[in-house]
């Protein structure tokens, strides 16, 4: 069984308390160190340890920027060790959740890692640009060994692959940086054939992100909206319409922490890195200081 590092905690982020949780399960004892209640409240509905990846993996050792936040997350998520240094962990595990999406801390944290061999999942987004990007690939000492994606990738309500679509219409809340990954990544493994792309558009305010993405064979329209009310959801238009809103979010998390374990077993390859480029050098082109 493999054994993984932790890392955490950014800002409105619960990865380390929901991934590591869903490798260890979660102690009932201490639900109320959570503080993000949507976690405790999908983990409830599955059944430990059969709908969990507990056959697969271990979350052993865990490093936050405060020992009280690591102390909290490793009471809930399961963790025996907690770390002082982030490099401690080096040794003793087989790979690293780096379970943060303030992007511009990824570099330095995923170093160490990458240096010692270890394989990364980096969480969404990888970087703000594609020259960063490019920084941390170039880290890597062979090949498969960072993963980084939105898990709404492998969200089983956007498992379509119809060809019949020209045009997408997505909604989400939050900021476009960090946010606008979750529906960006969904359409861009959903369109393989969407072609070149060819120019990308932010015509939104400082607070809403109206970015239109346009491919040779595609045109997308997506809705970031601040702090206004959205669900998540993508609309599909060709010969027909289809709309799809996105609901589990244990399902999308357990998807991309098993394909993450796969990689490390050698049997999955990551995602191309091609593919990751082209997300980042949206997500770039769509800032509005960009």
């Amino acid at each position: 069984m493999k054994k993984l590092g932790i890392i955490g905690l950014s800002k409105g982020n619960g990865h380390p308390y929901s991934w590591s949780a869903i490798f260890n399960g979660y102690n009932h004892k201490f639900i109320d160190n959570c503080p993000f209640s949507v976690i405790p409240e999908y983990l409830k509905k599955e059944t430990f340890p059969e709908s969990f990846l507990s056959d697969k993996a271990e979350v052993t050792h865990i490093w936050t920027q405060s020992s009280q936040i690591s102390k909290s997350i490793s009471e809930f998520s399961n963790i025996p060790y907690v770390v002082n240094h982030i490099t401690d962990m080096i040794g003793h595990i087989d790979g690293v959740l780096l379970a943060r999406d303030d992007a511009e801390t990824h570099f330095e944290l995923a170093k160490p890692f990458l240096e010692a061999g270890l394989f990364v999942f980096i969480d969404k987004p990888l970087a703000y640009s594609v020259s960063e990007a490019e920084q941390i690939f170039n880290l890597a000492r062979f090949d498969n060994q960072i993963f980084t994606c939105s898990s709404l990738r492998y969200a089983k309500e956007l498992d379509i692959r119809e060809n019949n679509f020209s045009f997408v219409r997505a909604s989400i809340n939050n900021s476009w940086e960090k946010y606008g990954i979750h529906v960006l990544e969904p359409i861009v493994n959903m369109f393989p054939h969407r072609g070149e792309l060819i120019n990308v558009v932010n015509s939104g305010t400082d607070n809403i992100n109206i970015v239109t993405v346009k491919w040779q064979n595609l045109l997308a329209c997506i809705n970031v909206l601040g702090h206004l009310f959205t669900p998540t959801e993508i609309e599909l238009f060709g010969d027909q319409k289809k709309s799809i809103r996105f609901l589990d979010t244990f399902y999308a998390f357990k998807k991309s922490l098993s394909i993450f374990i796969d990689i490390m077993e050698g049997k999955q390859k990551s995602i191309n890195k091609n593919e990751t480029m082209e997300i980042i050098s949206i997500i770039e082109k769509g800032r509005k200081n960009g």
